[in-house]
């Protein structure tokens, strides 16, 4: 369960010391400290939930004692004004906890709530929306967590997950002499993929078989050209499109028929669902 990682757990820790430092001030002042409270979570927009097991492990760092009932899961479609979640417990630890549980919880559930949109815009095509590594630090295993929920695939986690010849590791050098040494040298079970930016250097290196070529800034109709001559001469290579895709042009990108469509922007820009709690 991602929620019992550690990194999750040391995410969680650091934030609450952070958000919470020596104590808070508020509460001790205005709230009985033996004041029991009941604290409904709701979602106040449309979207896709994601993050309700950290509304468990949250509170648990602050007050063991604190009980939580959730009324959805992750991956489920949710209404506005619909319930995630309520917490029963001390009310000075509820209060300790909301600001964290809110911040996680709206940005997980924005960033699958963002996900499931460029999904449905490529249904019928056989194209995948996969995300990239423009993750806020700290949040990677959470953010590729929210793109599952919603449809989408995970590329690689980390740099040793696999190869990925881009342009900066070209520079000055023939691409076809860097990638036969990756190749040549690359650990047993481990994937090359390789970066091209126009139909030339893609028949070229298509030539070597590479597990996955990505066409980088292509426009669609110079993308369905790779397509065709890959559908030809070497049907074993998946293809991925990558940069400046949006909303508005994902639908065409996907119809060349490529494999995969990487997205920075499920993760790098994406805004929060809203969602709030409401003592009873």
């Amino acid at each position: 369960m991602i929620y019992k990682e550690k990194a999750v757990k040391d995410l969680l820790s650091l934030t609450l010391k952070e958000d919470i430092a020596t104590g808070d001030i508020t509460s001790r002042i205005l709230i009985n400290p033996k004041e029991k409270a009941k604290a409904n979570i709701i979602a106040k927009e449309n979207g896709v939930i994601c993050g309700v097991g950290l509304i468990k492990e949250i509170i648990s760092l602050v007050d063991k004692k604190a009980r939580v009932k959730l009324f959805v899961k992750d991956g489920q479609l949710i209404k506005k004004n619909s319930p995630i979640a309520i917490i029963n417990g001390n009310k000075r630890s509820i209060l300790k906890s909301e600001r964290i549980i809110l911040n996680f919880l709206g940005h997980l559930c924005g960033v699958a709530t963002k996900t499931k949109i460029f999904t449905d815009k490529v249904k019928g095509t056989k194209a995948k929306i996969i995300d990239t590594r423009k993750t806020t630090p700290g949040m990677r295993l959470l953010h590729k967590y929210a793109v599952r929920c919603a449809g989408g695939i995970n590329h690689r986690s980390s740099l040793d997950k696999q190869i990925l010849i881009k342009d900066n590791h070209i520079k000055g050098q023939d691409i076809l002499q860097v990638l036969k040494l990756a190749l040549k040298y690359k650990p047993k079970n481990i994937k090359v993929e390789i970066e091209v930016e126009n139909l030339k250097d893609f028949k070229n290196v298509l030539s070597f078989k590479p597990d996955i070529i990505m066409l980088d800034n292509m426009k669609p109709a110079v993308m369905k050209q790779a397509v065709i001559h890959r559908n030809r001469f070497s049907k074993g290579v998946l293809l991925e499109a990558s940069g400046n895709v949006t909303l508005n042009n994902v639908r065409s990108v996907a119809l060349t028929g490529v494999d995969f469509i990487s997205v920075g922007e499920l993760t790098h820009s994406v805004k929060n669902l809203d969602v709030s709690m409401e003592f009873v």
